[in-house]
């Protein structure tokens, strides 16, 4: 997403330091830390804010269509209200404790008093996610105007979900290293990968591994491959353990499992049961560091703030590998993951890489 400062985003629209409208949108920088601050009041209280987005439908794009759209905006929206840039095209503004029914009716209210070409294009988002329901009433409403009233805007649908406009595209160092470290390692271990094969065939009836969905980026699901560490009924077994979980939240833990095979305990105390993942990272699924991918039902359960921990790309290791694992509670597992987003950076993926090693020998947390 390109970036731009509110001074140079209105230079290129032509609007001059004197205009009256220059303080009236957000810089892209401003506005993503505006639209952050929003979500996370929104994870506290409960309370959900719908995202209006517009842009061109047709080219040109230039000065005379954001300076009405901002004149526009600026006569209909509240005083608790946020216009911004989005990125260098759209234009987007906040609607704190709105429904997807309010905001279409914002976007119906610009669209009906435009004049001139190109008109705005208007999508909704909504967050929490699961709140996106648009009243019946505005379907009714828009029925008996009859399809052809083509000033309105309002569209047979609901909000769309706002967190994959949250989520942080994979650094092209990073992806570098995840590409080379994978490569290279799925060809060294090869060996290994033949010994652990055959032990797992040899002692336990079943495949030699183990595939489940996993929630990715945004919640996207990706089949994750494991060594299998356990009888290969495990799943349909899962139910009956559920009261003796030792991890609070959504995540399922139990030390001395009884459906993980002998074998199976060594793999997971060396954590040779997680290099099939190596091909996930490979593929781009999954990264060397990232927070570790839940099961897609435990990551659906998880709460509004923790699933904030979905906006980068998953990994094999991260800060709760390295610091007691299965020995912290779900909310300060998923608050070192939450650090490792905000703070991203080739040097600190370097640390928790370093940190990996002695934490897997010492068996730091494994169970």
């Amino acid at each position: 997403m390109m970036f731009l400062n509110l001074p140079l985003a209105f230079r290129r629209l032509g609007i001059g330091a004197s205009s009256r409208w220059k303080n009236c949108l957000l810089s892209v920088r401003q506005f993503q830390r505006l639209l952050s601050r929003e979500r996370a009041r929104s994870d506290r209280s409960g309370d959900r804010f719908s995202l209006l987005v517009l842009v061109p439908s047709t080219s040109p794009k230039g000065t005379a269509f954001y300076s009405q759209l901002a004149r526009s905006l600026h006569k209909r929206v509240r005083s608790t209200d946020e216009s911004g840039w989005l990125d260098s095209e759209r234009v987007a503004v906040v609607l704190p404790g709105t429904s997807p029914r309010g905001a279409w009716k914002l976007a119906d209210d610009v669209c009906k008093n435009w004049s001139g070409n190109p008109r705005p294009i208007c999508q909704v988002y909504c967050y929490p996610s699961d709140t996106t329901q648009l009243d019946q009433s505005i379907v009714d409403r828009r029925a008996k105007k009859g399809e052809n009233d083509e000033t309105s805007t309002l569209p047979d649908k609901n909000g769309k979900a706002l967190e994959p406009l949250f989520m942080k595209g994979m650094p092209l160092w990073k992806r570098a290293i995840d590409v080379t470290a994978a490569g290279i390692g799925l060809t060294m271990l090869f060996p290994l990968f033949a010994v652990v094969a055959a032990a797992i065939k040899c002692t336990s009836r079943g495949p030699v591994f183990f595939t489940q969905m996993r929630s990715g980026c945004g919640g996207r699901p990706f089949l994750m491959y494991k060594f299998r560490t356990m009888v290969s009924d495990a799943e349909k077994r899962k139910a009956a353990l559920m009261a003796l979980n030792e991890q609070d939240g959504p995540a399922f833990k139990l030390t001395n499992d009884p459906r993980v095979t002998r074998v199976g305990q060594f793999l997971r105390a060396t954590s040779i049961d997680e290099l099939p993942q190596l091909w996930n990272v490979l593929r781009g699924e999954m990264s060397l560091v990232g927070p570790r991918p839940l099961p897609c039902n435990e990551s659906d359960a998880c709460l509004d703030w923790q699933r904030r921990r979905l906006d980068v790309t998953p990994g094999l290791t991260c800060i709760w590998q390295v610091r007691g694992r299965s020995t912290v509670n779900f909310n300060e597992w998923v608050r070192m993951d939450l650090e490792y987003v905000s703070r991203r950076t080739l040097w600190h993926d370097t640390k928790i890489l370093l940190a990996t090693v002695p934490a897997v020998i010492q068996r730091r947390g494994a169970k």
